[in-house]
């Protein structure tokens, strides 16, 4: 038996970039930063260290991680290792490993991102921008939805962030 699953939680390094494939399917892709912390032993000095991840969604996953993240963003991905192989203009071969996400869970706004939709404008007028502050009816964060990539149509309106 052979198993390829990958589950990161981490921020992203960069705003989603969304793009099409020739036949029209949506892809989406962004780097996403974890760290790891630690002591060391003999000088009990605390260290951390940080990788950084390629990650690759399809159709929906793709537009709603386009519409709902921003750099900074924490996120939970589930998926799988991808290694892609090509061939540069200059003839060097090259390859990229990806982590192609099958489900996607959004951190509430209060955690996941500094800015919520409302004061992007502001902010572009160069007024400070605000931590967005989820109301005292917001849904509790054990019931985040999780977005799998198979579950067919997702009414976005659901979102409860």
């Amino acid at each position: 038996m052979n198993l390829n699953k990958v589950i990161l939680v981490g921020r992203l390094t960069r705003d989603p970039e969304l793009r099409s494939t020739p036949s029209g399917s949506p892809v989406c892709s962004f780097g996403l930063a974890t760290n790891r912390v630690w002591q060391d032993r003999e000088t009990k000095e605390k260290k951390q260290e940080v990788e950084y991840h390629n990650i690759v969604l399809w159709r929906r996953l793709a537009e709603i991680a386009s519409q709902y993240l921003r750099k900074g963003s924490l996120v939970l991905i589930e998926g799988r290792l991808q290694t892609r192989s090509w061939e540069d203009p200059s003839g060097n071969k090259r390859q990229k490993t990806e982590v192609v996400a099958e489900s996607l869970q959004l951190a509430p706004r209060s955690i996941g991102r500094e800015e919520s939709p409302r004061n992007e404008g502001q902010q572009s007028q160069g007024q400070p921008s605000q931590a967005y502050k989820p109301p005292a009816s917001s849904i509790p964060e054990e019931e985040i939805p999780i977005i799998e990539e198979n579950e067919g149509e997702i009414n976005v309106e659901e979102i409860p962030f």
